[in-house]
């Protein structure tokens, strides 16, 4: 295991957590007893609840809540113990309502929960290195059977193509408007997925004919960022420390994950990749990937790509790491950036 700090440095200038942020409650007669309260919470720890009676009512039930959802009741001021192992990381919104005489009350609290994984650092080895167009600010690359499909950005350069990886040769290629800004694409059920970044729309388009049958409004204001796919759901990232998934049909949210390295809040993931059952996401500006487990947003493993830059053409306009793509029949991932004349087929071990 390497030294975790260095791991730090590697993902992000690891923004942290905020951690002493308890709210008030909504009233004066009850409120959670914060001094029970830790600053962080790991998952295999519990939380101890309980209501401070601050009038000294007579207290007949209280119903407990965590994030909205209902966890338990108790009669009088009976203390709670709730497990935290089923959460997903991030804040934990604690709620009771306090039933006494013909009234009722609200006592609300905040907690925060971490990973308790520290992650790895994976190695890497280069298999084989293609020739990647410089002039595409790239934004999403996918495989999608046998073929590499590519997203790219900037306003007036953002376009949708497939190409030959092994030579670079666009097979086909469609612009979008020069108001657009183009981010992360993923494909599902032989529809592409494009984001746009502050438009706040997407497109799908068939992926044969490259014909758009669809424009979606994003089911919250968000910027576009990063876009993969479960097989089911997709998975799209905004530059906050969330992503998002998404009902392909509804474009409706389904859920959300916060991401975290151990104790520390990540922030920035964008170019998506989902392989094996995991997320990879290059962290903006850090020439990293985070391998995230989907179902609580921990951060598993790490992988420092930095050494990559140096073997491209350096240029005024060559900017950072952005492109993931897996290879399911190499079992291989292509790596490459925005504006970057080369992209890496590699392989990744412990």
């Amino acid at each position: 295991m390497r030294n975790y700090n260095f791991l730090s440095i590697i993902l992000l200038g690891i923004t942290l957590a905020n951690c002493n942020q308890t709210k008030k409650g909504k009233n004066t007669s009850f409120t959670f007893d914060n001094s029970k309260f830790k600053e962080q919470y790991k998952p295999q720890e519990m939380l101890s609840l309980e209501i401070l009676n601050l009038k000294e009512q007579t207290v007949d039930s209280i119903i407990y809540f965590v994030n909205d959802k209902k966890i338990a009741s108790k009669k009088g001021l009976d203390k709670l113990t709730f497990e935290l192992k089923d959460q997903k990381l991030g804040y934990q919104n604690l709620k009771a309502l306090v039933y006494f005489g013909e009234e009722n009350s609200e006592a609300t609290a905040r907690v925060e929960l971490v990973s308790d994984i520290q992650p790895k650092l994976l190695n890497y080895t280069i298999v084989n290195t293609y020739p990647h167009d410089i002039g595409a600010y790239t934004q999403g690359l996918e495989f999608y059977r046998d073929t590499l499909y590519e997203g790219t950005g900037q306003y007036g350069k953002s376009y949708l193509r497939k190409t030959n990886y092994k030579t670079g040769k666009v097979h086909k290629e469609i612009k979008l408007d020069s108001k657009y800004f183009g981010e992360g694409i993923t494909i599902l059920k032989n529809k592409i997925y494009q984001l746009t970044w502050q438009n706040n729309e997407g497109y799908v388009y068939n992926a044969d004919t490259f014909k758009k049958e669809k424009t979606f409004t994003y089911f919250k204001s968000i910027e576009g960022w990063g876009l993969t796919n479960d097989g089911k759901y997709l998975y799209q990232s905004d530059g906050s420390e969330k992503i998002w998934i998404i009902d392909p049909t509804t474009f409706k949210e389904i859920d959300f994950i916060n991401i975290y390295s151990f104790e520390s809040k990540i922030k920035s993931i964008n170019e998506l990749e989902w392989i094996d059952g995991k997320i990879y996401g290059n962290v903006y500006q850090k020439d990293a990937i985070a391998v995230i487990n989907p179902k609580n947003g921990a951060v598993e493993a790490i992988i420092n790509l930095a050494d990559l830059k140096k073997k491209i053409t350096q240029l005024p306009d060559t900017d950072v790491l952005n492109g993931i793509a897996y290879n399911p029949k190499t079992k291989t991932i292509f790596i490459t950036g925005k504006n970057w004349d080369k992209m890496f087929e590699i392989k990744v071990s412990e």
